[in-house]
């Protein structure tokens, strides 16, 4: 199932029925877990490590050295997990010596066509990436995310679980969990009550988001670490208590 015409270093761990095209580079000490398909044109560069069961399309380019500045040559690491989806010109980036020298994608993750995902980025699982969505270096992104068309999201930004972004968004701050952004610079819209509701969250959990994102995003009258402050009885595990918990933590500050 590995096409003649594909060059596949003697040093690269193939596993069982992996599927790779014409014309793919798979480069020494790249893994490739059983069941995944690769297409025609991809490079696997070295430092490379696939789970099971993806599908990686035409001319991406999986594990590149990281686009920065001071990278000499240095072991660094890509890490995928499983059943992810990553389409045509996607770039992932390994890690940079500057970060934790690993890039770390989850399992379940669909990325469209020409998004990048930068090095020392960590991305959840069940997450969407319309077309050209980028991250830069340092980014972190929750569990069931959806990024819209050409997102962009700054250096060491943190996107949160469930949250959606429009067409064209700049997040220089942090995007919180569950909350609606769009525009450039980006601004929230309130909660991401439609995605909450196919996800199975019930109405009682998206009312008491909806409350808490009033006193946290909507309330001019405290500043912000107020409004986090006067919240804290919410029970730790509810998503309430996630989102006040991301915002207490947030160190670029909330796009509101």
């Amino acid at each position: 199932m590995i096409d003649d015409r594909a060059a596949i270093h003697p040093d690269a761990r193939i596993g069982s029925d992996v599927s790779i095209g014409p014309f793919t580079i798979v480069e020494a000490g790249v893994t490739i877990g059983s069941g995944t398909r690769v297409g025609s044109h991809v490079v696997i560069r070295e430092g490379t490590r696939l789970g099971q069961d993806n599908r990686i399309y035409s001319f991406a380019s999986i594990g590149e050295d990281p686009q920065f500045a001071g990278y000499s040559g240095e072991n660094t690491v890509l890490e995928v997990g499983d059943n992810n989806v990553i389409r045509e010109y996607v770039t992932l980036n390994r890690g940079s010596p500057a970060g934790t020298g690993t890039t770390q994608i989850g399992s379940h993750n669909f990325l469209m066509a020409y998004c990048h995902i930068a090095h020392d980025s960590v991305l959840g699982d069940h997450i969407v990436f319309a077309n050209g969505a980028s991250l830069a270096g340092h980014v972190v992104v929750g569990d069931y995310a959806i990024l819209g068309g050409f997102t962009l999201v700054h250096q060491f930004c943190r996107v949160g679980a469930h949250c959606l972004t429009g067409i064209g968004t700049v997040a220089l701050k942090d995007v919180a969990p569950y909350v609606i952004v769009a525009g450039n610079p980006a601004k929230s819209y309130g909660v991401n009550v439609r995605g909450l509701r196919r996800r199975g969250f019930g109405e009682d959990q998206i009312v008491e988001l909806k409350k808490t994102y009033k006193e946290v995003f909507r309330n001019t009258a405290r500043t912000n670490t107020e409004s986090i402050s006067c919240n804290k009885a919410s029970p730790g595990s509810s998503p309430s208590a996630q989102l006040l918990t991301f915002a207490g933590e947030s160190r670029r500050g909330l796009i509101r």
